[in-house]
């Protein structure tokens, strides 16, 4: 006599589902990190090129996978990408810390990832327990947004200029 069939929580369908994902899985590892960071796209944009002083900036960014298997990036920290003005990491001179521990920005096979912020359009200087909020002189100022790669390595990046009038 036969018992019933063990459950496995999965379905037949499911298994299925596997397969392709140890496929996926097998041809990601066969792309080399070095190769993965330099497909890898990045591009910034803002809502205008033109601004007053004091004007805020709405700032969106794309990150995109064009290979159709998944990709990993490691990164040396928690950040995994960062954004700055004229050089400034977040538009701002004070030193910005996090955890030391690696870690990786993965995408899927084609896979986008797209996230919008606003810059408050000021520069924040710190001089020891003095913070102040400073409205830049009109001018053109680089926006730029990179992957936080290892130090030495090729960084995806991008960039685009704001005029601040």
């Amino acid at each position: 006599m036969v018992g019933p069939t063990p459950r496995t929580g999965r379905s037949e369908r499911s298994g299925d589902d596997d397969s392709r994902y140890t496929t996926a899985t097998f041809l990601a590892a066969l792309v080399p990190t070095a190769l993965a960071r330099r497909l890898l796209r990045v591009s910034v944009e803002t809502d205008r090129q033109v601004y007053d002083r004091d004007d805020p900036v709405e700032i969106t960014v794309e990150f995109k996978n064009p290979l159709p298997v998944p990709i990993d990036i490691p990164t040396p920290e928690q950040r995994r990408w960062g954004w700055t003005i004229d050089g400034l990491l977040e538009a701002s001179d004070e030193s910005r810390y996090t955890r030391s521990r690696p870690s990786s920005f993965s995408f899927g096979g084609g896979e986008r990832k797209r996230t919008s912020f606003v810059w408050n359009g000021r520069f924040e200087r710190h001089r020891g327990d003095y913070r102040e909020s400073v409205v830049p002189d009109p001018d053109e100022y680089e926006i730029r947004v990179f992957v936080a790669t290892h130090e030495g390595s090729f960084r995806p990046t991008d960039s685009t200029t704001v005029t601040i009038r």
